[in-house]
């Protein structure tokens, strides 16, 4: 009760938040302060973080008055930059004031906070009350405010509190905003049972009362730390005050259950909203939807896409390509197919993600046809292909053994103006190295510089790999040299595919060289996926415009089982390492033919590539760690 007590206020300090309390202590202590400002009142949140504040004031109206015309036209631009969400724009703006020799005014200062806090730059608090001291300005409710809202947002409540009882020691009343902020502050600290002695301490006051914002603000702190019994009886308290919960409130409980994998109860909060007049909306149904699927429920959650139709909400695209991934997951065509009708009933159409899930699909079953006919028909439908779309396509035509129709996928992306990535190119030279056929590997390689694209360890590793199959351990080693040119570091790996090559010709002192080489120094990390794949979570970020004339009933299905290993259909999936002919393939066409010759002479990038590693490695001497048992190959999984 003491943190909530008027007089002792000052008082306490924590030995965790002692030098930031005695800080604003002196600041407080310092500062004049005006009545409320009515022309202040639009002025909302703040935050902070240590900078310099103090310039020569050149401009002689500020020099004589509070702001000048500049000022408060620079400060209205502010204003409006942090109600679109433009703290950084609003936080330059104020610099600019600083620089062109004004003196901002006490509204600058607030909503500079404002721009802070949004920031989460939690550590110019302090600064900007010092500055406000030190300018003689008198703060008014809505600096307090700001400042209290900044504390909260850190977590820092023994600071925000002590602003709280100085703002009332002036002479200034809170308002039930000021509540809800120092609740919501609580709720971030996780400590909601000092929300609820908030809401005790509103009670004691005659101008402010709860609002349906205080309610839901302490339902959501409680929801936070998984007690959904108390934030269960907060409704209760709030209906019995006679406000009606609303979908908010509902939802953050759902939303609760939903994190617990408790979806049967989630899903009953939509029967408890009804009977309390209030209706579930797409966030509702989004919050229990993604619940199944996250559990892996899908025939649950397909259900509740019925159920979704039956409350008069219609199930999204983020919705469908959630259901189908699910379904995709399991290999349930039948599942598919129902979602793609129901996506048609629904007048949905589908995207690039949509195709690309299916795509995958086909793709991993080896039904290279089908997946083709997926990303032709995408085409047709006027959406275009992204590049998880074309690495899903290359990666399954190397794993049906054609390299070359991998290769062909690379002249169609760029005839059709798409920049391939390190990703698809690395995964087409793959594909070669695997077939044996090393000067087709390398000649993708030349390609890839040639645009300007820089090759990273996996590059080089699968090289290396293909090298290694193909008997020629002399041009696996010669790569690490070709590394030091692209400043690409090797790692502990890629002096084990090299010792590898050469110990499966024969040349056990070559292998021992190399690994006698690896204890000497620590090697440094740099590790590059080869296939980055797209997490459920952030469909919605990938979705694109939608185009009208999308053909998908019949070709959008996924494959059932593998019944052929004919090339061409269903290729069997390889688990194991990738097996290579042993034959001897020049390179001589490509500047790999000679690992020191210059990049400037060889590779002709448009640009200069951001490096992967400034420290040179050396072909012979030292970087590597310890010796595996043997060194496994480099292969698309």
């Amino acid at each position: 009760m003491g943190e909530f007590d008027k007089e002792s206020a000052f008082s306490r300090t924590s030995e965790k938040n002692q030098a930031g309390t005695a800080t604003i202590k002196k600041r407080w202590a310092a500062l004049p302060v005006k009545e409320n400002n009515p022309d202040h009142m639009n002025q909302l949140h703040p935050t902070s973080e240590p900078m310099e504040f103090q310039r020569a004031i050149c401009c002689k109206f500020c020099m004589t008055q509070d702001s000048c015309r500049t000022v408060r036209s620079r400060t209205k631009l502010m204003n409006f930059l942090v109600e679109k969400g433009k703290p950084q724009e609003a936080e330059s703006i104020f610099y600019s004031l600083i620089e062109g020799g004004h003196k901002p005014s006490l509204i600058s200062y607030t909503t500079l906070l404002a721009a802070l806090t949004m920031q989460k730059r939690f550590d110019s608090i302090y600064s900007i009350i010092s500055q406000v001291e030190e300018n003689g300005m008198k703060p008014d409710s809505i600096f307090f405010n700001a400042v209290i809202n900044a504390f909260s947002e850190s977590g820092n409540m023994e600071n925000a509190m002590e602003t709280f009882w100085k703002m009332q020691e002036n002479g200034m009343k809170p308002t039930t905003s000021t509540y809800n902020t120092l609740i919501k502050g609580y709720g971030i600290a996780g400590k909601p049972e000092k929300s609820v002695k908030l809401l005790e301490l509103m009670s004691q006051e005659g101008n402010v009362k709860p609002n349906l914002r205080t309610y839901n603000v302490l339902v959501r702190a409680w929801c936070n730390k998984k007690r959904i019994t108390e934030a269960w009886n907060v409704v209760n308290k709030m209906i019995a005050s006679g406000i009606q919960p609303d979908v908010v409130t509902y939802n953050t409980i759902a939303t609760a259950y939903a994190q617990k994998g408790a979806l049967d109860q989630a899903e009953g909060v939509i029967l408890e909203m009804q009977n309390n007049g209030a209706q579930p909306n797409e966030r509702t149904c989004g919050i229990i939807m993604s619940g199944y699927c996250k559990e892996g429920r899908i025939r649950e959650a397909l259900r509740f896409a019925y159920r979704m139709k039956e409350l008069g909400i219609h199930p999204n695209l983020v919705i469908f390509n959630s259901l189908i991934k699910g379904f995709v997951a399991i290999m349930d065509r039948d599942g598919v197919d129902e979602v793609l009708n129901l996506m048609g009933e629904s007048g949905v159409k589908p995207d690039v993600i949509t195709f690309s899930t299916i795509m995958n699909a086909w793709s991993t079953a080896g039904f290279m046809q089908k997946c083709r006919e997926i990303f032709d028909d995408m085409v047709k439908a006027g959406i275009e292909p992204d590049a998880h779309a074309y690495s899903i396509l290359s990666k399954g035509y190397v794993r049906a053994q054609e390299p070359e129709k991998a290769e062909e996928l690379l002249t169609t992306m760029i005839k059709s103006g798409f920049q391939p990535n390190v990703v698809i190119f690395t995964t087409v030279i793959s594909g070669w190295c695997s077939a044996g056929k090393m000067d087709y590997a390398v000649r993708v390689f030349d390609k890839m510089c040639q645009r300007g694209i820089s090759p990273n360890l996996k590059t080089f590793e699968t090289l290396m790999w293909g090298f290694a199959e193909a008997k020629q351990p002399w041009k696996a080693e010669e790569i690490l040299q070709i590394m030091t040119e692209f400043e690409v570091q090797p790692e502990k790996s890629t002096m084990l595919l090299v010792a590898e090559a050469w110990r499966a010709t024969g040349m056990t002192k070559e292998a021992n060289r190399l690994l006698g080489t690896i204890n000497r120094k620590e090697m440094t990390s740099q590790k590059v996926e080869l296939e980055n794949e797209i997490p459920a979570g952030n469909l919605e970020k990938l979705y694109q415009k939608q185009t009208e004339g999308v053909l998908y009933s019949g070709i959008l299905q996924i494959p059932s089982t593998v019944t052929s290993d004919l090339k061409g259909s269903p290729a069997p999936l390889r688990k194991g390492r990738i097996l290579l002919r042993d034959a001897d393939f020049p390179v001589e066409g490509s500047w790999l033919a000679t690992g020191s010759m210059s990049l400037s002479h060889s590779c002709k990038f448009g640009l200069r590539l951001p490096i992967i590693c400034r420290k040179q490695s050396q072909a012979h001497h030292g970087i590597y760690g310890q010796l595996a048992q043997s060194c496994t190959a480099v292969f698309l999984n």
